[in-house]
């Protein structure tokens, strides 16, 4: 049985989660605790062979269906490579990105079926859910001023706001897992809010 920590950081794109997932690295580091940071897509090396199919803009034929798919299938791959090992050695592990996210940009973002959603990573993770899911919130029209323009981000502003809708419906069902902490401000001030929800939640 696992024994260790495992955070979720979540956000539409653009909103600083591997900063601020770094920060929290330092600062669990400082307590005296191993850590692992790690994301997705692509947190393996077959992963990043997935994330490059995923994100890349010239594949506009990728049918929403195996959009989903593949994400299962990178998230599977990170389990069991990477993250279970993780925490069964009691790490702490931080992860920008995980199954909240297909249930947001898939599910409410491209009006596709939460259940089967849900369903189809419950079977690739083996049922890991994080301890706690941090949601950085803004503005997507701001945020995504931010991003680079991958497959995923030259999508619309009014996708984008399913997608925001979709992590706060989260929230609004899962209190206490799922933390809104607002993106606005320095990453300082960001960083201390994300402590705070946090709560104390150390092994």
């Amino acid at each position: 049985m696992r024994q260790g920590l495992f955070i979720t950081l979540e956000g539409v794109d653009g909103v600083g989660k591997t900063t601020q997932a770094l920060i929290l690295k330092e600062y669990f580091e400082q307590l005296g605790y191993e850590v692992l940071h790690t994301f997705e897509p692509g947190g393996t090396k077959l992963g990043n062979s997935i994330r490059q199919i995923l994100l890349n803009p010239q594949h506009e034929e990728l049918h929403s269906m195996t959009e989903i798919l593949l994400y299962a299938s990178d998230r599977a791959q990170h389990v069991y490579e990477v993250i279970l090992p993780a925490l069964n050695a009691k790490k702490i592990v931080i992860c920008d990105r995980y199954v909240d996210s297909s249930i947001a940009y898939q599910g409410y973002g491209l009006g596709l079926e939460i259940r089967a959603i849900e369903a189809v990573n419950q079977w690739a993770t083996g049922g890991l859910i994080p301890d706690r899911t941090i949601y950085l919130d803004a503005d997507p029209a701001l945020s995504l001023q931010k991003t680079e323009g991958d497959r995923i981000e030259q999508r619309t502003l009014e996708y984008y706001a399913r997608v925001r809708k979709g992590f706060l419906t989260i929230a609004q069902r899962e209190p206490e897992r799922f933390k809104v902490i607002s993106a606005d401000g320095t990453r300082e001030a960001v960083a201390d809010r994300i402590i705070k929800a946090l709560g104390g939640i150390y092994l």
